[in-house]
């Protein structure tokens, strides 16, 4: 629990931290969409390339990106091992009684691994870089024409902040009560996994009689000072865009159509095996 970084913010000055919410956020979807269409290998490592260098102009430590990935080995693993077995081809490799690994298979399996750790890192730079306040100003300017057709948007993105940044809160008070039942003789490492489950009752209790009594603090002090999501009211910051948004927004549109590009007209994996015949 001490490796879950998304929903953290990593304080900086970088030219990453100062750029437009609303653009980093735009990027991220786009980004997200990218992912889907990569084709080859090379584009893979184009993608994680382009991430490490986003995270170095962030300045954010590589290790502490990396440590996001650590939270979906499981979720890797279980894709990866069900493509592997279960996708058929025409090139068998391995055939042992059921066992049928096919050269498709593995290929597939690779590249969803590769996939999802990419989903991964760059939305956490989002948060990284983005403090949650931020986020929520970004999430009710870009939704905000849906105030139209009366959407509470501001009330909904309040919602997705909350959430968000509860998120280290509740998994540095889960390690508190973890720590507190170990010096009083709780055993969470050994047995089977029915044992470790019974383990963490007196865990899960705790964890969630704090999370309801942190919920009705804060309605509390919201509610102490007036706060109303449907009142109308100025911002203290205004958000503009500037010429590093746009610049910014040009570079990775340009490795976003590359990918594209890569996908429809330039397979870099034939033009590599070309050269090399």
């Amino acid at each position: 629990m001490n490796n879950i970084v998304f929903g953290q913010y990593y304080p900086s000055n970088s030219p990453v931290h100062r750029l437009d919410p609303r653009v980093k956020l735009l990027i991220v979807i786009a980004y997200i969409v990218t992912v889907f269409f990569v084709a080859d290998y090379a584009m893979y490592g184009a993608l994680f390339l382009f991430v490490l260098g986003v995270a170095l102009v962030a300045k954010v430590p590589i290790r502490v990106l990396l440590r996001t990935v650590r939270t979906i080995v499981i979720l890797v693993l279980i894709t990866a091992t069900i493509n592997l077995f279960f996708t058929k081809g025409e090139e068998l490799l391995v055939s042992w009684k059921f066992i049928k690994i096919y050269k498709e298979g593995v290929e597939r399996a690779i590249k969803l691994a590769l996939r999802l750790i990419l989903l991964m890192l760059f939305p956490s730079l989002l948060t990284l870089t983005t403090t949650p306040m931020e986020l929520t100003d970004a999430i009710e300017s870009l939704l905000s024409p849906l105030k139209l057709i009366k959407v509470p948007v501001h009330a909904i993105a309040l919602i997705m902040s909350i959430a968000l940044r509860m998120i280290p809160i509740l998994m540095e008070e889960t390690n508190k009560i973890i720590l507190a039942q170990k010096a009083r003789g709780a055993d969470f490492d050994t047995g089977g996994a029915l044992k470790k489950a019974k383990a963490m009752i007196p865990v899960l209790v705790p964890l969630f009689v704090g999370a309801f009594r942190r919920a009705d603090e804060l309605a509390l002090a919201m509610d102490a000072r007036c706060y109303s999501s449907v009142a109308k009211r100025t911002k203290y910051k205004v958000m503009r865009l500037a010429l590093r948004d746009l610049a910014a927004s040009l570079v990775c549109i340009a490795v976003f159509t590359l990918v594209f590009l890569n996908k429809y007209l330039w397979p870099f994996d034939e033009m590599i095996l070309a050269l090399f015949r």
